[in-house]
């Protein structure tokens, strides 16, 4: 008779199957959680030390915009994706990460580091970090094939979730106690040990594209190919939709929540936040251990009009303790969007244009920091809760709409080629 502790091992052996059963994945899982985790770790320190140079909200805004800029470059990164080795290029992207934050540190560590470096250093991490994107999530469609994508992926939102909740808390109890610019020599050395989880890997992630064309022919090939797929176009709106209207809430607007709706201070603030990197941990873990499942885009959908619907129901409370719950169930749903959004993107396009698929998708993540300004001008006349309450509802019209022109999505289990 199967104890309860024996089914447990079982669901978790399954949560973890690419992990267990695949050495090659396992080494870019952990390259993962260290890039990711040295990301976050120096997210935190350099914004930190901008605002301690400016005192000014406003240039410690621009110094973020200039990090993040980069994301506009998915498409092109998305070509080089396909044209170039994509181990190679993980690799040079966390050799340029690890060169920018050394030089960065370094300038710290003397006490010559001025404000404009801090900028410039922030793009050139930007660099490291946003192109290299499409080539890391297309690698693991070679490295577990499509049976075992969406429980791979899953193990990949759930390493990032692990690093989002972890790195900075970790950056803030480095400045704390050594500094700012030893902080930034610690997620150095993250970078250098992602860097030497991918070495063993250069056997794998070769080109899928001869490279007779230049880069802005496949950047415009990419565009009437995947175009023309309406599955793929459908993942990719929503992916636009749901970071024009609620993903900058979470990354900006949280404080105003927790001060003015719930009179939470710093450590309430921060505690409803490792409340959803908590929900988003679950959600990951849930979807590795269902594998290759059914009605894959039917859960992407449905998953995404409930986290909308429950950031409706957010944004309407004024209860600490519903917000807490509110707030550990939105991480849960955003894993059916944020896990399965690479997967159904992968499974709907053909190899030869992975790589400009997902940079298409780090193009549709890449307009957060637009939309980020837009929702602030708006909640600065109707009011964040107001603007939220819409945003939200928003979404879950736009993706009624969307399934009403393109019902395929809702059956979309990949389990054949698009």
């Amino acid at each position: 008779m199967t104890t309860p502790a024996t089914g447990n091992d079982r669901g978790l052996r399954a949560a973890l199957a690419s992990l267990r059963g695949n050495r090659p994945f396992r080494r870019l899982w952990f390259s993962n959680v260290f890039f990711f985790g040295g990301v976050w770790t120096q997210t935190l320190v350099l914004g930190w030390l901008a605002f301690e140079m400016t005192h000014s909200e406003f240039l410690v805004a621009v110094f973020t915009a200039a990090r993040l800029a980069p994301m506009f470059l998915g498409p092109v990164a998305g070509a080089f994706a396909d044209r170039h080795n994509r181990v190679r290029l993980l690799v040079v992207a966390c050799g340029w990460a690890m060169g920018a934050v050394s030089v960065v540190a370094a300038l710290a560590t003397a006490g010559l580091l001025p404000y404009w470096v801090l900028v410039v250093g922030g793009l050139a991490i930007g660099l490291a970090q946003s192109p290299s994107q499409p080539a890391r999530a297309s690698l693991v469609l070679e490295l577990v094939g499509r049976e075992n994508l969406s429980n791979a992926n899953a193990l990949n939102a759930m390493a990032l979730n692990m690093t989002q909740v972890i790195g900075p808390g970790l950056g803030g109890a480095l400045i704390a106690t050594v500094g700012a610019p030893a902080a930034l020599w610690v997620s150095t050395a993250w970078y250098g040990a992602s860097l030497v989880l991918l070495l063993p890997l250069r056997g794998y992630g070769k080109a899928v594209h001869d490279g007779t064309q230049s880069v802005l022919a496949m950047v415009a090939g990419g565009f009437r190919i995947i175009g023309r797929n309406r599955l793929a176009v459908a993942v990719l709106l929503v992916t636009l939709a749901a970071n024009t209207l609620l993903w900058p809430v979470y990354q900006s607007f949280m404080p105003v929540f927790a001060q003015d709706s719930l009179g939470l201070d710093a450590a309430g603030l921060g505690a409803l936040l490792t409340c959803c990197g908590i929900g988003g941990l679950v959600g990951s873990l849930v979807i590795a251990g269902l594998g290759d499942f059914r009605h894959k885009g039917g859960v992407f959908v449905i998953g995404t009009a409930v986290w909308a619907s429950l950031w409706v129901l957010f944004a309407l409370s004024r209860s600490v303790p519903l917000s807490f719950v509110l707030m550990c169930l939105i991480g849960l749903s955003s894993a059916a969007f944020g896990v399965l959004q690479t997967t159904l993107l992968l499974l709907t396009t053909a190899p030869d244009v992975h790589g400009r698929a997902l940079g298409l998708q780090e193009l549709a993540i890449g307009i957060m920091p637009l939309a980020t300004l837009t929702l602030g001008a708006i909640a600065e006349r109707a009011g964040l809760d107001r603007t939220v309450f819409g945003a939200g509802l928003l979404l879950v019209v736009a993706l009624g709409v969307l399934t009403l022109r393109i019902p395929a999505l809702l059956r979309f289990d990949g389990r054949r080629s698009a």
